[in-house]
């Protein structure tokens, strides 16, 4: 077989495990490394971000809190995935809703302030969801929002 059609054929092939990665519903996904508060790594090295939350980067306050309570939400457990419009960010992420059980973790962790509700259009199916429990945060002081 010529090697163009090999590339081609494996092109194919990622481009599908891609798109199946973050269909719903998924019977589940193993969590094999929490990257940071809002992303992942799951089984087969993809990298995944949560949609419509920002949490604190390596060297803001609150990272290491972000980063743990996603670690106990997510890590060594299977996740179901729910896309949104868009497949991958800039960065060739898969940008995903994620769900352990019932729970949504996305929105978990803007709920205890661990994170921002932010939007990235167009994936924006669960926005005014997670502005809500922003504004909950806030206003019960939790996280980020704690006073100084």
């Amino acid at each position: 077989m010529p090697i163009k059609r090999r590339i081609y054929i494996l092109l194919i092939i990622l481009v599908t495990l891609l798109f199946v990665a973050c269909q719903e519903p998924s019977s589940g996904t193993k969590v094999i490394k929490v990257v940071d508060g809002d992303s992942i790594v799951i089984e087969g090295s993809y990298h995944v971000r949560y949609i419509g939350i920002d949490a604190p980067e390596k060297g803001e306050p609150y990272f290491l809190e972000a980063t743990q309570l996603n670690r106990r939400l997510v890590e060594g457990k299977k996740v179901r995935m729910e896309k949104d419009t868009s497949e991958t960010d800039r960065y060739g992420r898969l940008l995903c809703y994620v769900y352990v059980n019932n729970v949504f973790v996305n929105a978990e962790i803007v709920r205890l302030g661990y994170a921002y509700a932010k939007s990235y259009p167009p994936d924006i199916k669960h926005q005014q969801y997670l502005e809500t429990l922003e504004l909950e945060a806030k206003r019960l002081k939790r996280g980020i929002w704690k006073s100084p």
